[in-house]
């Protein structure tokens, strides 16, 4: 067959197209592209070299350059400094840490979750332990009430990272035994509190690691506040015990609520069924007390602490 000069051109062009595919082609399955990881991701973030670290030193790189699917919280580097400085600990004594494996896989969870399927409520983390999503008044995710969600769907190959301001740890100790830890602290608080609890039986009440309570708990100058206000009352032995119970019980809410779940003008019901505390998010006041804004979201097992700087009288 002889090529004539109209033929020719047309056949050069679908040749040279033959070529191009199949060099194409070659090309996807010699260099196919490919995602990054987790761990590619937060190893090229200038933001997370401290996770990086974390990562690293916990020996956790291997399992989240896993299958996964995994959804990561992850912390920034001010979040980690945020919170060393808050709990007056280096980055040293964080990485050689015997819990570090446990605190950053509390900020892991099994599978994929994007922004549109975070909601307010428990959700449970690989470490074992659940963390608590709220949505404060502006539309704000925090976890704990401590750590707000700031970036969401950074997309890796084996899951999705979602930003952190802050370094969320799962809670170890019962509002009881926080109570009392600070009441032994050389700078001792809620000596009253806990004595109060003690004298009305009610310890066993906010003990434990199940459970969901949130605890209003009045510093020691809130009670002395309540007995210079009532002559005959030097301690919380004074206060006839049921008035103390009533007292003591208009304290506790049966559901755990963090700050960032207060909503003004809602009623809080209580342990002592004919209390209700009312919130007032323009005073800061639940139930008339004003908020210590400094001690609020005091994560426990079994619930959350807010301290109040008076003592609510139903």
């Amino acid at each position: 067959m002889k090529f004539t000069k109209k033929r020719f051109p047309m056949i050069l062009a679908v040749t040279f197209c033959w070529l191009f595919l199949t060099a194409c082609n070659d090309d996807e399955e010699i260099n196919p592209i490919e995602e990054d990881d987790i761990v590619d991701i937060v190893v090229d973030s200038p933001n997370f070299t401290t996770l990086e670290a974390a990562v690293v030193e916990a020996g956790l790189v291997a399992t989240l350059q896993g299958e996964g699917p995994f959804t990561v919280f992850g912390p920034t580097d001010a979040a980690f400094a945020a919170f060393l400085q808050d709990n007056s600990l280096t980055a040293e004594a964080l990485l050689s840490h015997p819990d570090l494996a446990d605190i950053l896989t509390y900020h892991v969870l099994s599978g994929e979750v994007f922004a549109s399927g975070v909601s307010a409520g428990e959700v449970s983390t690989v470490n074992g332990s659940s963390f608590y999503v709220s949505e404060d008044t502006n539309g704000n995710l925090w976890i704990n009430g401590s750590a707000r969600i700031t970036d969401t769907d950074v997309m890796a190959s084996n899951g999705v990272i979602h930003v952190l301001d802050y370094v969320i740890i799962p809670p170890s100790q019962s509002i009881a035994e926080i109570a009392l830890g600070y009441a032994s602290a050389s700078s001792p608080e809620f000596t009253q509190l806990v004595g109060a609890l003690q004298r009305a039986d009610l310890v066993d009440a906010v003990s434990g690691n199940d459970g969901d309570l949130t605890v209003f708990a009045p510093t020691d100058a809130a009670f002395q506040a309540l007995y210079d206000s009532n002559p005959g009352w030097n301690d919380y032995n004074d206060i006839p015990l049921e008035t103390l119970t009533a007292v003591l019980t208009a304290h506790v809410v049966p559901a755990r609520a963090f700050s960032q779940d207060l909503r003004d003008g809602a009623s809080l019901t209580t342990l002592n069924e004919a209390a209700m505390l009312s919130v007032d998010l323009g005073e800061l006041t639940v139930g008339g007390a004003s908020l210590n804004t400094s001690l609020l979201n005091i994560h426990a097992t079994n619930g959350v602490i807010h301290v109040i700087n008076n003592v609510i009288l139903p």
